[in-house]
């Protein structure tokens, strides 16, 4: 359906196959790197990757997340009120540049809200190369328009959900991290150098906070071909409640993974999304901040190089973190004059050299 679908043309169980398969080049690659300025070294030396036993420097995974959640967004979301999580998402191969991706979709939850007018679609997403190998698959829900509120509901069928995906189902990186290079990384923090509990920020005073801009978020989701309107049609948003296009949460995400290199430098790639929920809006010309905790470790059977550390990411807008690390989190939700703070809590698995 070239004009999307609205809540009643979603069938249980019906899979959907999106088109169009996107061949990835260098070139998206420095466009990435110029919106978000990572410095993360596997994805930025050839020759460390190529050293550590990879093809190439692999692609930024949320690079990867978006350019496989833009492929779904036609006919998944496109006429979607909010896109409203995720969950048991898997990174399982490193991606390169002169890959292609393609995705599809399988319907697995339906439920119609008391309004009558939206209803929650839930998809189990997976992209593939051009080998058909699954590079990722996750699952999303999110609230769609209805086309007729006279349109009758379907059964509602909504599955459990993992709270986090379990270590020992990880796909263990490619790759033999043993003598990791801390110089090139820039840190000498490595896995058995965190600990459950410890709270990094990643905007101390010195550095500061990143300001959202227009032709930035609109540039990155014209590079994923999300054409979800909520971000593009300002006519149409001057019309609702927000007054203004609503930046893609993705977009979040990237700099959320970006701002992490301050306390997180050796992260070498996402291994899971366990979860992930876009708590607040983001316009341009907010101010973002963010931070992360230690919630778990896990060491990998047959793997002694290399460890697994759930994180949970916080991005905050418009209030500067405080410089007591212990404090972070104290003053999330609401502020005085009822603008939310915290944008996205983001629950994810990082691989990190030992």
């Amino acid at each position: 359906m070239s004009d999307g679908r609205f809540f009643e043309d979603f069938a249980l169980g019906e899979e959907i196959r999106h088109p169009t398969p996107r061949s990835l080049t260098d070139g998206d690659v420095a466009l990435y790197q110029a919106l978000y300025g990572g410095r993360h070294v596997l994805n930025s030396s050839q020759p460390l990757a190529v050293a550590h036993g990879l093809a190439d420097r692999p692609l930024d995974d949320w690079l990867v997340f978006h350019i496989v959640f833009g492929k779904t967004v036609p006919d998944i979301s496109r006429h979607a009120i909010a896109n409203l999580g995720y969950a048991e998402g898997v990174f399982h191969q490193p991606v390169y540049a002169g890959d292609t991706l393609s995705a599809r979709s399988t319907v697995i939850g339906l439920r119609a809200n008391r309004n009558g007018k939206s209803g929650i679609v839930m998809v189990r997403s997976c992209g593939e190369n051009q080998r058909g190998e699954t590079v990722l698959d996750y699952v999303r829900w999110v609230m769609v328009r209805k086309r007729d509120e006279n349109s009758p509901d379907p059964e509602p069928h909504m599955p459990d959900l993992a709270d986090a995906v379990a270590s020992h189902q990880l796909s263990p990186p490619h790759g033999d991290f043993s003598n990791w290079d801390c110089q090139a990384s820039g840190s000498t923090r490595v896995f058995d150098d965190y600990h459950i509990g410890d709270k990094i920020s990643h905007c101390p005073q010195a550095s500061g906070g990143t300001t959202l801009e227009e032709a930035e978020h609109m540039m990155a989701t014209r590079l994923y071909q999300n054409t979800a309107q909520v971000h593009f049609d300002a006519l149409a948003q001057s019309q609702t409640p927000f007054g203004k296009r609503l930046i893609y949460g993705g977009h979040i995400m990237s700099h959320a993974r970006a701002m992490s290199f301050n306390g997180l430098e050796n992260a070498i790639g996402v291994a899971a999304l366990n979860g992930g929920t876009h708590a607040a809006p983001a316009f341009a010309g907010d101010t973002i901040y963010g931070w992360s905790e230690i919630i778990d470790k896990a060491e990998m059977d047959g793997r002694v190089d290399i460890g697994a550390l759930r994180v949970r990411h916080v991005m905050q807008k418009n209030a500067a973190l405080p410089d007591d690390r212990q404090k972070l989190g104290a003053t999330q939700g609401e502020g005085e004059d009822g603008a939310a703070t915290v944008i996205l809590q983001l629950d994810c698995w990082l691989w990190m050299p030992r």
